[in-house]
């Protein structure tokens, strides 16, 4: 008999649905008049959503890991970068994805490339403020294109003038769009975005804060699916809703009713890094064993915000409501927004040092009782697979097992699975001692 109930998401279907309307209104936006930008999922998307009149973005992190879960699109896509543009293979995978997209002049979700109006861009990641403006190059060079700069610094140096830099640049920004587009920011929608943008973010964080529980409520790879929401429009109201009114009420239900992402949940993991999206059966592999992957930086902070409190905890961020802040106009909207960005997103933290990222994943280890670790030593993304060799030992040292296994989040070419499963299989039997559950 199972040790737990389980079953799947009663609002599954509802993120499923809140996805596919995302990448269809930016395919058909022109056809309703409406405009089309292009951008990072940590772009500041309540500014440009906040214009006149319809808008839509397609953020290119998560287009690029849509192309990555389909290994066939995902190589046709990346020897059309290499081979059309000339691209180093060494670089980001979801970019060069990206980039074989545009070359190719086919849209993921089906017909031509949707060309964009403007690019608003962020640049924190190696490779953030040149991915839009070769793949503009690659689409004509003729795409206004505006970048800033959130490299401020680590969570814990963020001091008001950090905070006044970066709005500087978002007021620059919206000078930029409402130049490129010839519509107004419209200060209402862009308080109300700011709104948004707190309620996604933290209430992603509460959730994952909820995967502390054992049974875990949630499963690693059913989180990738969920997370994905905040990056593709994080001030999308339906969005907000979703965090706050759906999604979090029935995970804290879950945990009230012990209902487990795993039945058999007789070992909790931690990760690091983007998983190998055309491969994500082998989270399936590990639970034949009651292995739950529960947690991650990645997986918890690429969109929602946390904090180290007084007791050197990670906690969820405080929403606008529990701070008890209401917004009085655009320039108190702006300064929180970056605030809240340059404060909450612990994921950046690792950009400034392989001690920030040791000491934010052991604690993670240590709050949601992690019994062992598997690191995916991810060639496709050099910002989020810093420093893990580094932590391997921080782990090791703390007496948590851990397993590194090479591969690329978007590149099946750098991927061997027969290979990488069997060091899971050595891995879980051999060092973790465990048998597949009857």
């Amino acid at each position: 008999m199972p040790k737990y109930k389980t079953k799947g998401l009663d609002c599954w279907n509802k993120a499923k649905e809140l996805r596919d309307r995302y990448y269809r209104d930016y395919k058909e936006s022109h056809e309703r008049g409406g405009l089309r930008w292009e951008g990072g999922a940590w772009s500041f998307d309540a500014i440009p959503q906040a214009l006149e009149g319809e808008v839509h973005g397609l953020s290119e992190e998560p287009y690029g890991a849509s192309i990555g879960h389909i290994p066939e699109l995902q190589v046709r896509y990346q020897e059309a970068a290499e081979g059309k543009w000339g691209c180093a293979r060494d670089l980001c995978s979801y970019m060069r994805a990206y980039w074989g997209s545009v070359a190719l002049n086919e849209y993921a979700f089906g017909g031509e490339w949707p060309h964009a109006d403007f690019i608003f861009q962020n640049q924190i990641c190696c490779c953030h403020s040149k991915w839009l403006q070769v793949a503009d190059e690659i689409d004509g060079g003729t795409t206004p294109y505006f970048c800033f700069d959130v490299g401020a610094g680590p969570y814990d140096k963020i001091g008001d003038r950090q905070i006044e830099d970066v709005v500087g640049q978002l007021y620059d920004g919206i000078e930029f769009i409402q130049k490129v587009t010839g519509r107004k920011i419209v200060d209402e929608k862009l308080i109300q975005n700011v709104y948004n943008t707190y309620r996604s973010n933290c209430y992603w964080a509460k959730t994952c804060e909820l995967n502390q529980a054992i049974p875990a409520p949630l499963d690693e790879k059913t989180m990738f699916s969920l997370y994905v929401l905040g990056t593709l429009e994080k001030s999308n109201q339906a969005i907000a809703d979703f965090y706050e009114k759906e999604l979090y009420p029935e995970v804290k239900d879950r945990v009230a009713d012990k209902i487990a992402a795993v039945a058999d949940e007789r070992c909790r993991v931690l990760g690091d890094s983007q998983p190998p999206w055309g491969f994500l059966r082998i989270y399936r592999y590990l639970e034949q064993y009651g292995i739950v992957s529960v947690a991650s930086l990645y997986t918890f902070s690429l969109i929602g915000w946390m904090l180290v409190d007084k007791k050197g905890d990670i906690v969820p961020y405080p929403t606008l409501e529990e701070q008890g802040i209401t917004i009085k106009d655009r320039d108190h909207a702006l300064r929180l927004l970056a605030e809240g960005e340059l404060k909450g997103k612990l994921m950046w933290a690792p950009f400034y040092g392989a001690n920030y990222k040791n000491d934010l994943v052991t604690k993670i280890a240590k709050q949601w009782r992690c019994d062992a670790a598997i690191i995916h030593l991810n060639r496709g993304c050099e910002g989020t697979a810093q420093h893990q060799m580094q932590l391997k030992i921080a782990l090791q040292e703390m007496g948590i097992p851990v397993l590194t296994f090479e591969g690329n989040m978007a590149d099946e070419r750098e991927f061997d699975e027969g290979r990488v499963m069997r060091l899971i299989e050595l891995f879980v039997t051999e060092t973790l001692g465990l048998k597949k559950v009857a």
